[in-house]
């Protein structure tokens, strides 16, 4: 058993050209493209905010830079990413968050690039100098192919990249031509993760390979309809995925390149990481509506009295609609600028229970008496109607009978 196992390690999987550089079985992957689409154009035709929707691709890019850099083994903490994301390389001090602020740059500069950019052995040298450039060219040269004798291998099994030299140069130059040439006959995120896999197989630089295989892939979804503000973190998903999406990079090389087990893998993602997005973009589309009702409704109270109560109200409930949900104890805190009078907890007590009333928030005990939470309502309005809403404001006087909290 020993025996085996150190001849199991032993043992490394040679990398062979391939002989069709987009080989799959249509049928298998039609049901996860089929998804993988549908997400994509539900996505496409959600109405946005250009403001909130930038806030959200910051979300992505972060997600993206995480996963990319985290998959090759990269450490930090939130924090150290979060200075990644701010710093230029040279700022920054361990080699991840170097890694990680290069990739930031890279992803930022793809996303302006001109959509009839040609994907060859050009562009992949300039996406590879920017990837490792001030992180890791002290023992790679940023965008250029290995040379005679400088070979790698990776993964588990260990498989090896192309031969340094000749066979890297024939490898790269059929990919970009097969990218230029037969598989413009194929689905575009098919073309995308296609790409991505032969890339990733013949590994042509020394290092970056895999962050370089990643970018690459997003150029191409890019050109899907997938940029700008509908930038998905597909390095994201494979990060999560990690055990899959090694798993499947290897099942295809051990079928001479059969995209297949890749594709139906990467689409799933593909599908995920849009209708993760959707959400998000819903969730905007949301709050947004339920700013402009609460705007709207409270901005009609004539009173001088039923006024200065609105200004409140509305101002919690901004609060909860940016958190969504939040500990009693935490909005004390938060919102004793709120009012000027000798007790502002009875109050705050006074004023969510008036939003309480109008349901446009919600409370729950926390367990062991530990205080309450309290939520915001996003369907509320859809529920309020204007009658409604200006009877309970009319009882607000006897706002006091209300029970839901106490002090």
């Amino acid at each position: 058993m020993e025996t085996k196992l150190v001849l199991s390690l032993l043992i490394i999987v040679r990398y062979e050209l391939p002989r069709d550089w987009i080989a799959y079985d249509r049928l298998a992957i039609l049901d996860e493209l089929m998804a993988a689409k549908a997400a994509m154009l539900a996505l496409t035709q959600i109405p946005y905010q250009r403001s909130w929707a930038d806030e959200l691709q910051k979300v992505q890019l972060k997600r993206e830079v995480a996963g990319t850099s985290r998959i090759e083994g990269a450490e930090f903490t939130e924090k150290e990413l979060d200075a990644a994301m701010r710093e230029t390389p040279q700022q920054l001090e361990t080699r991840s968050q170097k890694q990680a602020a290069a990739a930031v740059l890279t992803y930022r500069w793809i996303a302006q690039l001109p959509a009839d950019r040609p994907v060859d052995v050009a562009l992949i040298a300039d996406v590879h100098r920017r990837l490792v450039s001030e992180c890791d060219d002290d023992h790679c040269a940023p965008g250029q192919l290995r040379g005679r004798d400088q070979n790698v291998t990776f993964g588990a099994p260990r498989h090896r990249g192309c031969e340094g030299g000749e066979e890297c140069q024939t490898a790269i130059e059929g990919l970009v031509e097969a990218v230029r040439t037969v598989y413009r006959g194929h689905d575009p995120l098919v073309q995308a993760l296609g790409l991505h896999y032969h890339f990733a197989a013949m590994r042509p630089f020394l290092d970056g390979n895999g962050r370089a295989a990643r970018v690459l892939e997003a150029i191409m979804l890019q050109r899907t309809g997938l940029r700008d503000t509908l930038f998905i973190a597909m390095s994201n998903y494979y990060y999560e995925q990690k055990t899959g999406y090694l798993n499947a990079l290897n099942e295809t090389r051990a079928a001479n390149h059969d995209l297949t087990p890749f594709l139906k893998f990467a689409l799933k993602g593909v599908e995920s990481q849009c209708r993760r997005l959707f959400g998000e973009i819903r969730l905007q589309v949301t709050k947004a509506l339920f700013r402009n009702t609460m705007t709207d409704l409270f901005g009609r109270l004539k009173s001088p009295r039923k006024r200065a109560l609105s200004g409140r109200h509305v101002q919690l409930l901004n609060l909860l609609l940016d958190e969504e949900e939040m500990a009693l104890a935490d909005i004390t805190g938060r919102t004793r600028h709120f009012y000027s009078v000798s007790n502002p907890q009875k109050a705050l007590i006074r004023d969510l229970n008036y939003l309480i009333g109008l349901q446009a928030i919600s409370a729950k005990r926390l367990p062991d008496n530990a205080g309450f939470l309290i939520s915001i309502n996003l369907d509320w309005p859809m529920k309020i109607t204007e009658t409604e809403f200006f009877r309970r404001m009319k009882e607000m006087p006897k706002g006091k009978v209300y029970g839901f909290l106490s002090i």
